[in-house]
């Protein structure tokens, strides 16, 4: 989020983000007896494939788990413990009225082809998040944005609409390329890794970089490996596939682990919230009542219970704890069958029935049947639809041919999408389009609170969505690797910190 501030040298910010990982939790810093080896390749467990290898063509979280931090860099930094750093720019310099920033550019800094970082790279990266074929999230954010120039080498000049509280959190998912690359063909950035293979279905492999600009890695590659089934990635780590599994979600299995040696055990705090999100755009779903009346026909406590043994938490709203503008609106729409029966009939929506598209990946199949039994308790009747991840990609984000459908929404700080009416889920309130825009230029970040609590508020009130629960945050690895983050916010995973014992 974001002024005027000098950076610290390349050198200063690669020990503070070393120090960061090994401090983010009592856990992620314990280490086996032997020695670091610096010669290792990290085997990272994952759900979450990416659907392409592009930052603008709606890869979905797990490009940003793989790629973000590691093979590309951004302006500013969103760091473990959820604070904004400056990265690849060194100040910004912001006009009295806002309007005007000037970001001064770290000097030193290559691409992995050896071609130095250019003023040239950083306009052009913003222009393609910004064009109208982009399908960057961020986009809308960013949009604040109106024109972007080069000054001369190191320097950039961003002139805005209005201005933007956020803007340098917004910058912090930005991936800088070389002007004219086009990322779903080819992967070139400034970060600590190049791509050396992906076998979509598989694995994805990163090479360490030994003209990286800034500290080099701990380790000499990493390899994502993929899963669909939590069961199956838990397996993989007791078999010693993998090293560190960046979210559990196999619950059943933490409490075996936590008193195993071999494996450390460490809790960040989440940002994931599971979603069924309807498409308010359509009947019956452009009704707030109807939407109202499923929310609170679901036990999202007993739901808790089942997936994930009351480990999470259940929230009232799109907003986790973590954010400024938090506060606890459970109340708003509670557990109570009754009350859904009620609006269902002022609704004129008796004997409802609906197409649920559900991933085939954990815990959306378990979820969507817990929906569907929950929801018969009413007289409403769920289809579930089965799809994979790229079908839902085409399908709901992008062509918004959908009723309903359950997701997982890991950013934080993302109500701000429920401002945006083209959004997937077709929220459009005029009120609430109004107070995100304010937020958006805020004169400092209490004023955006007040704001976006508002916001969010009539959001929830609206039952725009039914936000189920907040996902636990579970990292485990095995006890002789460290230097990891514990939190995953915007579903990071910084790779360059992670050692492993010999």
């Amino acid at each position: 989020m974001k002024r005027s501030r000098l950076i610290p040298t390349a050198a200063t910010l690669a020990m503070a983000m070393m120090c960061m990982c090994a401090c983010a939790g009592p856990n992620a810093a314990e280490g086996a007896k032997g020695k670091d080896s610096k010669a290792a390749t990290i085997n990272v467990g994952s759900l979450y494939e990416p659907t392409n290898l592009s930052n603008t063509g709606g890869g979905g979280q797990g490009v940003t788990e793989a790629l973000t931090g590691n093979v590309y860099e951004t302006l500013f930094r969103l760091e473990d413990n959820g604070k904004v750093k400056p990265w690849l720019a060194t100040k910004d310099e912001a006009s009295p009225d806002g309007l005007t920033h000037t970001l001064s550019l770290r000097k030193g800094v290559t691409f992995s082809s050896g071609k130095a970082l250019s003023a040239k790279d950083v306009a052009a990266s913003i222009k393609t998040v910004l064009s109208e074929q982009s399908q960057a999230a961020s986009k809308k954010e960013l949009s604040v944005i109106k024109d972007v120039t080069a000054q001369g080498e190191d320097a950039v000049k961003l002139t805005l609409s209005e201005p933007s509280v956020s803007l340098q959190y917004n910058l912090s998912g930005l991936w800088i390329v070389p002007e004219g690359l086009d990322t779903k063909k080819k992967t070139e950035g400034t970060g600590p890794y190049t791509l050396d293979k992906w076998t979509k279905g598989s694995t994805l492999s990163l090479k360490a970089r030994k003209d990286y600009w800034g500290e080099k890695p701990a380790n000499s590659a990493a390899v994502f490996h993929y899963y669909t089934d939590a069961t199956a990635l838990t397996n993989a780590l007791k078999a010693g596939d993998v090293d560190v599994v960046t979210n559990v979600q196999s619950p059943d299995a933490l409490p075996e682990l936590e008193k195993d040696a071999k494996y450390k055990v460490a809790s960040g705090n989440s940002t994931t919230k599971e979603l069924l999100a309807f498409n308010d755009r359509v009947a019956p779903f452009d009704d707030a009542r109807v939407r109202q009346a499923i929310y609170s026909a679901i036990d999202r406590k007993k739901l808790l219970h089942s997936i994930w043994n009351d480990k999470g938490q259940v929230i009232g709203s799109m907003v986790p704890p973590s954010d400024p503008w938090y506060e606890d609106l459970n109340s708003l729409n509670p557990y109570d069958p009754a009350r859904s029966q009620k609006l269902l009939k002022e609704a004129g929506k008796e004997g409802l029935s609906f197409t649920l598209d559900a991933p085939t990946y954990d815990p959306h199949p378990l979820v969507a049947e817990f929906v569907k039994s929950e929801l018969a308790k009413i007289g409403v009747e769920v289809k579930i639809n089965s799809i994979s991840a790229d079908e839902w990609y085409s399908k709901v984000f992008k062509d918004h041919n959908f009723t309903a459908t359950l997701q997982e929404h890991v950013n934080t700080r993302d109500v701000v999408w429920y401002g945006n009416p083209d959004f997937y889920w077709g929220y459009n309130n005029p009120h609430v389009t109004d107070l995100v825009a304010k937020s958006q230029k805020a004169a400092n970040v209490k004023e955006q609170t007040e704001l976006l609590r508002k916001a969010n508020r009539i959001i929830a009130t609206d039952a725009a969505s039914a936000w189920l629960y907040l996902y636990p945050q579970v990292v485990v690895s095995k006890a002789g690797v460290s230097g990891y983050g514990v939190n995953g916010l915007n579903s990071q995973f910084f790779l360059a910190p992670i050692s492993k014992k010999a």
